[in-house]
């Protein structure tokens, strides 16, 4: 049994002394922000909330109640809610605690908007402490893992979750406008298809097969194509069993978007726009502080090539040098220290020169820019240039050395497909964990017909973690995935 606090033994005692601690319900006509906008004299207004801030005093004392979007200021006094409501409240209510209140608007006269009770009504015992006001919870640790807590004590991460509620909602909104159906596709997959990655493995134990956390809906949103919708997204939870950074999660949110008749032309031009539009009513300008940067996303976006831009930033020419071998030798040769999960032996040579580009170059991009013409390896579900078949139709937007949103024109020949997806089993039983597994069930669906496609994806906790200026992706994760504590209550008696 774990040992209480002196502060939880004492608030265990005031529970006991309250006749119903935790009502049922209650009924409110104002949420906290709205009514501290009302008014002055408006009355009959009921509220609730959490007490953040109490300043108990003779015969009356003044607090504050809070919720994810609004506070406001309540004011208690003796003579206004009888003396064995106020001394009830004197002595068993504590920060933390839930209470209605029902009374009028005023300001006090240091300008503070609060409301006069008539009557407060309790609603629910916080049996442990808040954590101390003045510092709120600084701890990255508690953050994380006791997200109620941060979110109870810390404005700042309040706003950050709001505005990644306020972002989505907004793609939602711009995308319907647009005339995209949001739909569903699954999570448990038979094949880790639409990106490459390494996949998380588990068992269903009904069908006793082994099934894949998806890493990407790509395959069945475009399998939908095929079936007839036009324009069509999916907001999706996905899983990539691979390293931890201050950018990456291994389950995160993503949302894909596909237009039957684009290519990666009209949807860079699309994209823009979107963003553009979304960015503009949320902050109300296009230009936005990122750390010390000040990103301008206003106007066209630079477009370069992946072999322009790794050149850029190094004498590294992936045009001559153009096979696995001769790439990884003279990156040995110039001594560019590269970190990966798979040894650069092991990779294909389109994850070998991603590998380079996110070394030499990625750091240095600041103001959006699309990244073009990545190798066709790199990109086993990309339709090939017309023009130079070794590269594909495909962007990358990056904005202050993140990768916001990858997208292509859809390869639809459903023979090429089965020619490249048998080139990524044969990478993958060389040792290369992020290359796709041959998926004929999708090629199935592509010899049904597909029309000429593009598609996109874009990830939510990436693209909010850059518009709040986070420093880790955990920032904006309400409840990132943690280690489990050494001890916790399951391993007590």
């Amino acid at each position: 049994m774990r040992e209480l606090s002196e502060q939880e033994l004492v608030r265990r005692e005031k529970l006991a002394r309250i006749s119903n601690p935790y009502p049922e319900r209650y009924e409110v006509n104002y949420d906290l922000f709205s009514a501290s906008k009302l008014d002055d004299g408006v009355t009959g207004v009921r509220v609730a909330g959490r007490i953040v801030l109490m300043r108990k005093m003779g015969k009356m004392s003044f607090l504050t109640i809070a919720d994810i979007q609004g506070k406001i200021q309540v004011s208690v006094k003796l003579d206004m809610i009888g003396e064995e409501a106020y001394q009830d409240f004197k002595s068993n209510y504590d920060l933390g605690d839930f209470i209605g209140v029902e009374g009028e608007v005023f300001t006090t006269h240091t300008g503070e908007k609060t409301v006069r009770a008539s009557s407060i009504t309790f609603l629910g015992k916080a049996l442990k402490p808040l954590p101390e006001k003045f510092h709120g919870v600084e701890d990255v640790e508690t953050i994380y893992r006791e997200r109620y807590l941060d979110l109870i004590m810390n404005d700042d991460s309040k706003r950050k979750f709001l505005f990644r509620s306020q972002f989505i909602r907004e793609i939602r909104n711009y995308l319907d406008e647009h005339g995209y159906i949001e739909i569903e596709t699954p999570i448990l997959n038979n094949k880790p298809s639409g990106a490459t990655a390494k996949p998380f493995v588990t068992h269903h134990n009904a069908l006793d097969i082994d099934l894949y956390l998806r890493i990407a809906p790509e395959t069945y949103l475009k399998r939908a194509i095929v079936g007839g919708f036009t324009k069509v997204f999916e907001i999706a939870r996905c899983f990539r069993n691979e390293g931890i950074d201050a950018t990456h999660l291994q389950d995160f949110t993503m949302i894909e978007g596909y237009c039957a008749y684009y290519n990666y032309k009209d949807n860079m031009k699309f994209l823009r726009e979107m963003l553009q539009s979304i960015i503009m009513k949320l902050f109300g300008t296009l230009t936005v502080m990122i750390g010390d940067h000040e990103v301008d996303l206003s106007g066209e976006w630079e477009c370069v090539s992946f072999r322009d831009l790794i050149l850029r930033y190094s004498d590294i020419d992936i045009h001559q040098y153009n096979t696995k071998e001769l790439l990884l030798t003279k990156i040995q040769e110039d001594q560019i220290q590269i970190d990966s999960e798979t040894p650069l032996e092991d990779l294909g040579y389109g994850n070998l020169v991603d590998q380079l580009y996110k070394k030499v170059a990625r750091p240095h991009l600041i103001n959006p820019i699309f990244l073009i013409e990545h190798p066709i390896s790199l990109s086993p579900l990309a339709r090939a240039n017309d023009e130079n078949p070794e590269v594909t139709d495909r962007f990358q937007l990056i904005i202050n050395g993140a990768e916001i949103i990858n997208a292509y024109s859809e390869l639809v020949d459903p023979q090429e497909q089965e020619k490249r997806l048998l080139e990524q089993a044969e990478l993958k039983s060389l040792g290369d964990e992020e290359a796709m597994p041959m998926d004929y069930d999708y090629i199935s669906a592509m010899e049904c017909g597909m029309p000429p496609i593009s598609g996109w994806g874009m990830g939510i906790d990436r693209v909010v973690q850059l518009l709040t200026d986070s420093a880790n992706i955990k920032d904006v994760v309400l409840f990132p995935l943690m280690r489990p504590l050494s001890i916790n209550r399951e391993d007590s008696v």
